[in-house]
């Protein structure tokens, strides 16, 4: 196990945990700042491969590290293989820490179908080139927030409270783990690496949520997917948080499909999504991932965070129009 050692400046300095198997890397973040990137598990390698389309023997399949690699694997394999047996085809579930990563391997064909973030796919849609193929519908909603999360022991109650603190932050392209914040920040006249004494990208939300848990940081900023999946499957690390902050709802993640598959191809895997509700085995999966059932997508429903998007944009050149004048 790694030894994990972060000093605060103001407040906190020696010895935070020991925690899994983490190295710890760190690069700038556009000022003399720095931006601890902590990497908390291993990711499962995929095996390089040759650019074919829908001809390749296997289907690659990519789930975002929306959560852990160890906890993705566990949770979508069962899924993996029910679509792959339905299919007549193997399946090669691919991973990657970053969305960013997962983005450019669909792009290049070296991906077929992908689970990812909302976040990246209005972001890569364009040019990456991938199809929007369906999205989960949970508890009756494809809409999902993010949750700013702080432990319960803190004084903390309200975003405004974490300046000069340290806050964990998923992937630099998630919407509600990094986006979502961001904005908040931008409407306050902020920069995330001003306001925070030390930002870190955890990579995925449940390590997000450990990290506050244990007091690694003083917030992060969660999809409330993730949360409430883990409140109630295990709340031993949920339970010893609070939420004070919720944003309003945006369009579910979807499921994407690599340019390069057929018309054909993606209009069978619809179908058989659409259907597994039906199925008794296809039911018992969509249950044990806490999904109802999966249903067509549309994309309109992605625009509140393109608007997002460009108003961080407007937001930050104006707060830098402001820092030089």
């Amino acid at each position: 196990m790694a030894l994990i050692v972060f000093r605060l400046k103001k407040y906190r300095c020696g010895l935070i945990v020991l925690l899994m198997m983490l190295p710890i890397l760190t690069h700038g973040c556009g000022s003399n700042r720095d931006v601890t990137v902590v990497d908390f598990s291993k990711t499962v390698p995929a095996e390089q491969s040759p650019d074919r389309t829908s001809e390749y023997p296997y289907l690659r399949v990519a789930v975002g590290a929306m959560i852990s690699p160890k906890e993705t694997f566990a949770y979508y394999r069962q899924l993996m293989e029910y679509i792959g047996s339905r299919l007549g085809r193997k399946v090669r579930l691919i991973q990657r820490k970053t969305y960013g990563e997962i983005n450019e391997l669909l792009g290049k064909g070296q991906i077929d179908i992908a689970f990812i973030c909302s976040g990246p796919y209005v972001t890569g849609k364009e040019k990456y080139g991938f199809d929007l193929l369906a999205i989960p519908e949970v508890r009756k909603s494809t809409f999902y927030q993010s949750y700013l999360i702080v432990n319960k022991s803190s004084s903390f109650q309200q975003l405004e409270d974490l300046r000069g603190r340290v806050f964990a932050f998923t992937d630099p392209d998630s919407n509600t783990g990094k986006m979502v914040p961001t904005y908040w920040l931008n409407q306050m006249g902020e920069h995330p690496e001003a306001f925070f004494e030390k930002t870190i990208y955890t990579y995925s939300h449940d390590n997000s949520i450990l990290a506050v848990s244990r007091n690694l940081v003083d917030g992060a900023a969660v999809d409330s997917l993730i949360w409430e999946y883990y409140h109630q499957k295990n709340p031993v690390f949920t339970s010893r948080i609070r939420i004070i902050k919720k944003s309003e709802p945006y369009g579910i993640p979807p499921i994407v499909a690599s340019r390069n598959l057929s018309s054909k191809f993606k209009e069978t895997i619809r179908q058989l999504l659409f259907s597994m509700h039906l199925d008794p085995e296809g039911q018992k999966i969509l249950n044990g991932l806490r999904i109802d059932r999966i249903i067509a997508a549309t994309d309109k429903w992605y625009e509140s965070i393109r608007k997002i998007e460009e108003k961080i944009v407007i937001l930050r050149e104006s707060i830098d129009a402001s820092a030089k004048s």
